[in-house]
């Protein structure tokens, strides 16, 4: 199974020089809580704005079209089809874990959508790109604690085609 997972700003905005534009522990706690023992997907830009490291306790896989490229830990496709065909092999999810380009080109195989919505408007240049809506519902929506570490509301959202 194929899904996406992101979080974004009031207006969509994703990133900010290669990295996320806010601190929200609790975003990170779901990331981590969602994508454990399954794998995820990213772009060389998205992997190398993390720390250029492989996530504890997943697969990681980075999409690049350098044919050169190699990081100890992670496998590194070049094509869309090759993810996909992992995806299809795989027994756990493989999430879509950006950039903007990356979520553009697997988002049509895409079964589900886990958004964070963070409550504030940020400066960045990276968006999530544009999806119909309409092919999506709402399956669950939770909100997440303000507090000293999380300054921001957060909206844990699952949507699921269809």
């Amino acid at each position: 199974m194929l899904a996406a997972i992101w979080a974004q700003d009031e207006k969509g905005l994703i990133g900010k020089d290669e990295t996320l534009p806010w601190h929200v522990p609790n975003d990170l706690k779901f990331f981590k809580h969602m994508t454990e023992n399954n794998t995820v997907v990213m772009g060389r830009k998205t992997f190398e704005g993390m720390g250029k490291r492989p996530l504890p306790n997943r697969q990681t896989i980075v999409l690049t079209s350098d044919e050169n490229y190699q990081v100890e830990g992670v496998k590194v496709f070049h094509d869309i089809e090759a993810v996909l065909s992992y995806a299809e092999e795989n027994e756990g999810i493989t999430f879509i874990a950006g950039g903007s380009v990356v979520f553009k080109e697997f988002l049509p195989y895409c079964t589900i959508l886990y958004r964070t919505v963070i409550g504030h408007v940020f400066e960045g240049d990276t968006y999530f790109p544009n999806l119909d809506w309409d092919e999506w519902h709402l399956v669950s929506v939770s909100e997440g604690e303000i507090d000293e570490k999380n300054r921001y509301s957060q909206s844990y959202e699952t949507y699921q085609r269809g």
